[in-house]
């Protein structure tokens, strides 16, 4: 049985589309149709480069997504087929085991424990979860990463009190999830800075009760006049370590909590001025949110089910798996907020 993928056979190179051979599945090895991926930043820095030497090249790509289970090898008790499934990154319950390493015209093509640019897909067990219900699978593809990094940042990392301020910086797919799971934390305001008039107004329309364009203002001057001395947490989506810095910079000693989301390219440095940290601010990293899959996807797709959480505003944009490297370069460029690979597309 082959499919067909997107393969990264050189870094800096766009992707090359492949009839891939499927290998047997092995235990805890799950095969899924995937209907719909999305595309992160993480996959624009692996095939630009951005995140230093790639020792698995050619291999494939993608981390989030949502499909139907088609074939599960021996062992899996997780799904069944037939099952509408998340596909994400983060490891739930279940057998966790190698990736797939898939033929090629005589050569071989790795893949991790995930991979989503690809019509059918061996994913292991543990980045699985079942979609009850009946959540659009647009919605249920941004589960497998967006969704659950910015929520998870709000909820699990941050974990504010209704009323208490926060900022987030860099509005894309996960500064827009942080901006929404904020609102319903109840914070306020909820402050959200880019340099996108576009993601500003998506901002505001996922509950910012402020937007600030980082172009034409100091953000950190303008959040400290909305919350004089600072807020109480700042959110980075941006992965620009000088962003990080405002984050920081931005929140109020003596408690105030700056949450890194974004990821920097390889090399780059963060630096911080301990006084920052001698007033009692405190940096935090997080791990995608820190999300227990088992436990947290079901919250949030139960708020999407019940019109809390409304995704629609991320899904700006379709492509065909033919028109990845587009989608990669519309991410790139800021045109787009969450590029979604349509397999039913040509």
């Amino acid at each position: 049985m082959k499919t067909a993928a997107a393969v990264l056979v050189e870094t800096g190179k766009p992707l090359v589309l492949a009839d891939l051979e499927i290998p047997r599945l092995g235990a805890g090895q799950v095969l899924v149709e995937v209907a719909l991926s999305g595309v992160c930043h993480t996959q624009l820095l692996e095939s630009r480069g951005f995140r230093g030497a790639d020792r698995y090249l050619p291999h494939c790509l993608g981390h989030e997504g949502a499909g139907v289970v088609r074939e599960a090898g021996p062992g899996v008790r997780k799904v069944s087929v037939g099952d509408r499934v998340i596909l994400s990154w983060m490891k739930g319950s279940g057998a966790d085991v190698n990736g797939a390493v898939y033929g090629w015209n005589g050569r071989s093509v790795n893949a991790g424990g995930i991979t989503t640019f690809s019509r059918l897909s061996v994913i292991s067990e543990n980045r699985l979860t079942v979609v009850s219900g009946n959540l659009p699978m647009p919605h249920a593809a941004l589960l497998g990463c967006a969704v659950p990094t910015g929520l998870g940042a709000v909820f699990n990392t941050a974990q504010p009190r209704a009323g208490q301020s926060i900022a987030i910086f860099g509005t894309g797919g996960i500064g827009l999830c942080a901006v929404a799971g904020a609102a319903l934390a109840g914070c306020f305001p909820v402050i959200a800075v880019d340099i996108r008039e576009e993601k500003l107004r998506l901002a505001k329309e996922l509950g910012a009760t402020h937007a600030l364009d980082a172009g034409q203002v100091d953000p950190v001057e303008k959040i400290k006049a909305l919350c004089p001395g600072g807020s109480d947490f700042a959110i980075e989506a941006s992965g620009r370590p000088s962003v990080m810095q405002q984050a920081l910079s931005c929140v109020r000693p003596q408690g105030g909590a700056a949450v890194i989301v974004g990821n920097a390219r390889q090399g780059e440095r963060l630096e911080v001025n301990p006084w920052e940290l001698n007033l009692g601010k405190r940096l935090l990293g997080t791990w995608g949110g820190d999300n227990v899959p088992d436990r947290d996807f079901q919250r949030y797709v139960k708020l999407v089910a019940s019109g809390k959480l409304n995704l629609q505003p991320l899904v700006s944009k379709s492509y065909g798996l033919s028109g990845v490297n587009e989608a990669l370069d519309d991410l790139e460029a800021g045109r787009v907020t969450r590029p979604l690979i349509d397999m039913s597309l040509s």
